[in-house]
């Protein structure tokens, strides 16, 4: 069986940042899958299912109601590894062209106060399984040591 792509990116090499993980075609459309890698892998511990949900939670949020980009959010999830999320946008988009509606969600987690939308036993299926306060100190982790030091480094795939 063919590998897919996300497992041909050497993981011993890859650091915090925005990566465009693939794009394929739909129906004479772009379709561009995100990594947003929040921890390096293989070197820092992974994040917990608490925070990780959480951000999953206030993230779909920021995005699906973006006045630029809500109509082209296709998905906003986290990696089964648990070292970031995948973000994938209708369209065709560079880690670059992206990097400021990341920073802006980013900061939206980092700074947000109250109750973690969708957080109720009627709307979600785990409601209990949260963490505000860490995933808020990731979200800040991120940005500061990733989102607004981003270079090329963190914006392209290494090479293997």
């Amino acid at each position: 069986m063919e590998k897919i792509a996300s497992f041909t990116i050497n993981h011993l090499k890859l650091i915090p940042g925005v990566y465009v993980s693939r794009k394929d075609n739909v129906n004479d459309n772009v379709i561009t899958t995100f990594d947003l890698r929040m921890t390096r892998p293989n070197y820092e511990p992974v994040m917990n299912t608490a925070e990780v949900h959480t951000m999953e939670h206030l993230g779909a949020t920021y995005l699906r109601n973006h006045p630029d980009y809500k109509d082209k959010v296709v998905y906003f999830g986290p990696m089964g590894c648990r070292t970031g999320f995948y973000m994938i946008l209708a369209g065709d988009y560079s880690s670059k062209q992206v990097l400021p509606l990341v920073i802006s969600m980013y900061e939206f987690i980092r700074d947000f106060e109250g109750e973690v939308p969708g957080a109720t036993p009627h709307d979600c299926g785990n409601y209990q399984d949260m963490n505000l306060n860490m995933a808020k100190y990731l979200a800040k982790k991120y940005l500061d040591e990733a989102l607004y030091i981003a270079t090329d480094k963190n914006l392209i795939y290494p090479e293997d």
